[in-house]
């Protein structure tokens, strides 16, 4: 196997060249509980044999299950090369009715001029907090992270304000960057990024925008931290000429709605950040 292991914080190389003794050593010396460590050291023998003929027939159910019990008590995380793909997974704000209800009233509008928002097509309202790839079988350690960040959090007031037509054609609702909100999402990413596939590919817009290229390489997704822009999507791409006319009308009666953060959730997503599959919602007290 080439690629790496991290173990903690001991990164465990995979080539040919290392010894089992070398490698064993290292764990040895990582801070794991020592319970863990004999699981270990046969997950490294396994994948010491060279090819998978001689790997015995329990090795994929074997190595997945423990793969995903090591990453769930966070002491195991593996890189795309050893990982069979990544997903794309999203942790995300979930808002109250007010905020949903004003996506549904522009949702509304713009089905008049023939545009079909991603609200009309069933996609969860949500505010994205942190978005990336992960190894799969991540699932559960995130859902782990999120419940506990949810536990320590209470609902606390946003506002929506404001509706942005980009370069591009995506349509947002735009979200006031509160104090409370920015902090949340710096919470989450510190506590999902260790998590995250660590050889994704920066996506190609991302390099023509320095500060998102340094904070993509550092935490794997370009929006966070000073880069953290809330919103609501409405639209992605969208070849409708009458967008254009139809942003004229929201820059003179900006769309506006005041309600809270109610929870976090957990969506696995489409090339847009939309949620195709919406794995775990959790409420704050």
């Amino acid at each position: 196997m080439r690629g790496q292991h991290q173990v903690g914080l001991v990164r465990l190389p995979s080539n040919t060249d290392d010894t089992i003794t070398q490698r064993h050593s290292l764990l040895g010396n990582a801070n794991i509980d020592h319970h863990l460590l004999p699981y270990l050291r046969i997950l490294l023998c396994l994948n010491d044999l060279p090819t998978s003929k001689e790997k015995p027939m329990f090795y994929q159910r074997f190595t997945s299950k423990l793969n995903a019990a090591l990453i769930t008590a966070g002491l195991l995380s593996f890189s795309a090369s050893s990982q069979a793909k990544s997903i794309s997974m999203d942790v995300f704000a979930i808002p109250s009715q007010p905020i949903v209800s004003l996506v549904k009233q522009t949702s509304d509008s713009l089905k008049k001029e023939g545009i079909h928002t991603f609200y009309e097509q069933g996609f969860a309202v949500h505010a994205t907090l942190y978005l990336t790839d992960f190894p799969e079988g991540a699932e559960d350690a995130i859902k782990t992270a999120v419940k506990k960040i949810v536990a320590q959090q209470q609902a606390f007031p946003i506002k929506a304000q404001g509706f942005t037509v980009t370069p591009s054609n995506w349509a947002f609702i735009n979200l006031e960057l509160s104090t409370k909100l920015q902090r949340l999402a710096d919470e989450v990413t510190l506590a999902i990024e260790p998590l995250r596939d660590q050889q994704a590919d920066v996506p190609g817009w991302v390099s023509h925008y320095p500060n998102k290229l340094e904070a993509f390489k550092r935490y794997g997704s370009p929006n966070v931290f000073q880069n953290f822009q809330p919103h609501l999507t409405l639209l992605a791409n969208e070849p409708s000429p009458k967008l254009a006319n139809f942003n004229v009308k929201m820059k003179a009666t900006p769309p506006v709605a005041e309600g809270q953060i109610i929870g976090l959730g957990i969506g696995i997503t489409d090339e847009f950040g939309q949620q195709k599959e919406v794995i775990a919602r959790y409420f704050f007290n």
